[in-house]
């Protein structure tokens, strides 16, 4: 089953470009305009006969020989990346809670539209978190660059990071959602929806396993992406507001890079996105490879202690067959 989404976006402008030269009359233009517009069509038409040669569109479990879940999890899924396959999906299309997987978005949001050599101050915003939640210890006036700041959000999963990034680029974090929200849809994404840069527990704020796969699958053709999750640590400087200056080290929140669980034999983890909390479970997204280059995203939502995330998610990816030879490369 392909599971490619490049034609989507190409598609979709031929389409918004035949209801602008239909003119007729602006009541024509307007009712066609709210059709477009609406969730459910685009919905429909994402998951349509049209689109089904170039996206991975399937509204049932597909099984894999040698892995049975464990009966706790939301949601899981493989997808060959150069094959253009999935290989496994159990209620990938279920919309589920991210946590801080939403911070693969905010990353590619701020790759986008960001400068990396930005020196941004945090402002007292992050006062706002929770202090017990995921940060990276950042304080009011404290002074780095934004390449720190992406690094210790997708590394360290820093929530005061993703405020401080988001308010920095578009002014507030409440426009940097909408802009993550817009990426969303461009990318077919059409059942994600964010209020926040960080993914702190909003029952607004959804996605799916398989949106999480369009996503991510997006951020890994970003080269500095890439170079950020297969980072296994970052020494950073951070000026505080008084002028000292104070060192500190992040490292990857997932237990395959930091050497506390182990990938399959024959499989390298490149690296990836945890996310956590009571209401979305135990979640991981990864980017790994076989021996022999071939690429693959899994998806693991909704576990129900972090022993089980890595257990199923290890069986998973033991499922790749090692044994296929090299296809033609995934344009990363």
């Amino acid at each position: 089953m392909r599971c490619i989404n490049k034609y989507y976006g190409f598609f979709m402008a031929v389409f918004i470009s035949g209801l602008l030269l239909n003119g007729c009359s602006s009541n024509s233009y307007e009712e066609k305009l709210s059709l477009l517009e609406s969730e459910h069509y685009v919905e429909d038409l994402y998951r349509g006969e049209f689109f089904a040669e170039n996206l991975c569109v399937t509204d049932k479990d597909i099984e894999r020989a040698g892995y049975e879940t464990d009966g706790s999890l939301h949601a899981a899924g493989l997808f060959d990346l150069n094959r253009k396959e999935v290989l496994y999906s159990q209620k990938v299309h279920e919309k589920l809670y991210p946590a801080s997987t939403t911070k693969i978005m905010t990353a590619y949001v701020a790759l986008k539209y960001g400068n990396l050599d930005d020196e941004v101050t945090v402002s007292d915003s992050i006062l706002d978190l929770d202090p017990a939640s995921s940060v990276c210890g950042l304080k009011v006036g404290d002074q780095l660059t934004l390449r720190d700041l992406i690094y210790g959000l997708v590394l360290h999963s820093g929530n005061d990071n993703a405020v401080a990034i988001a308010e920095h680029i578009f002014g507030s974090e409440e426009a940097f959602v909408d802009k993550m929200n817009e990426e969303a849809k461009l990318m077919g994404a059409t059942n994600t929806h964010y209020t926040n840069a960080h993914g702190l527990q909003n029952a607004e704020h959804y996605t799916t396993a398989y949106d999480l796969y369009l996503i991510f699958s997006q951020c890994v053709q970003n080269e500095t992406f890439r170079e950020i999750i297969e980072t296994n640590s970052y020494p950073v400087n951070i000026t505080e507001a008084d002028g000292t200056v104070r060192s500190d080290t992040w490292k990857p929140s997932n237990y395959y890079q930091r050497g506390l669980a182990d990938a399959p034999q024959g499989i390298t983890v490149l690296g990836g996105k945890t996310g956590t909390t009571d209401e979305a479970g135990y979640c991981l997204i990864l980017y790994e490879k076989d021996e022999k280059g071939n690429p693959y995203i899994s998806v693991v939502m909704g576990a129900q202690s972090r022993q089980v995330l890595y257990k199923d998610m290890s069986a998973l990816m033991g499922t790749i067959d090692t044994s296929l030879p090299s296809s033609p490369v995934f344009e990363e």
